[in-house]
């Protein structure tokens, strides 16, 4: 018999981890058994990749969505991807991220349609095009974090600090 673990999406900034949110987080996901998805990157994508592998006896990989491109017939991952902490990097084509992150070629699109739900900490245009691309699908996403970081985001989705709500919400979303 299989056992299929649910993917849980950690979307935010690439260069500033908030770590007081995102480490809480990552465990907690890996506590329950999840599979992480990032972006492979650094700030968010690595402080949750760092945290979820840090859980000893964790069922979960954390899995990142590499960024890259084929340059004169080689393929190469974006500088700086994966981050170390990412034990399955899925590696794609797809070059473009932030202003450009709701186009047909960025990862974007993988990171969420990959995940059964996602969370989205503060971060810049490519977190909000991952905003914008979640509402798309339909998938299931909360925002985590001060309220003030979430202005240029979508009206309608659910904003909160409190991670206890994050994790009802994952819970509600995976049954």
């Amino acid at each position: 018999m299989y056992t299929r673990r649910e993917v849980i999406g950690v979307l935010g900034s690439g260069t500033e981890a908030h770590r007081a949110r995102v480490e809480p987080l990552a465990r907690w996901i890996a506590q329950q058994g999840f599979h992480l998805l990032t972006g492979a990157g650094g700030g968010v994508m690595g402080a949750a990749a760092e945290a979820f592998v840090a859980v000893e006896g964790r069922a979960g990989l954390s899995l990142g969505i590499v960024p890259g491109a084929v340059v004169d017939g080689k393929w190469r991952p974006r500088p700086g991807y994966p981050h170390a902490a990412v034990e399955l990097p899925i590696l794609t084509h797809l070059p473009l991220s932030g202003e450009q992150g709701t186009e047909p070629m960025s990862r974007n699109h993988l990171n969420v349609l990959t995940a059964r739900a996602l969370v989205a900490l503060p971060g810049g245009a490519g977190t909000v095009s991952e905003a914008v691309l979640a509402l798309r699908y339909g998938r299931p996403l909360i925002l985590f974090g001060p309220r003030e970081a979430f202005h240029a985001f979508p009206v309608g989705l659910e904003r909160t600090e409190s991670l206890e709500r994050v994790c009802a919400f994952l819970r509600e979303a995976v049954r």
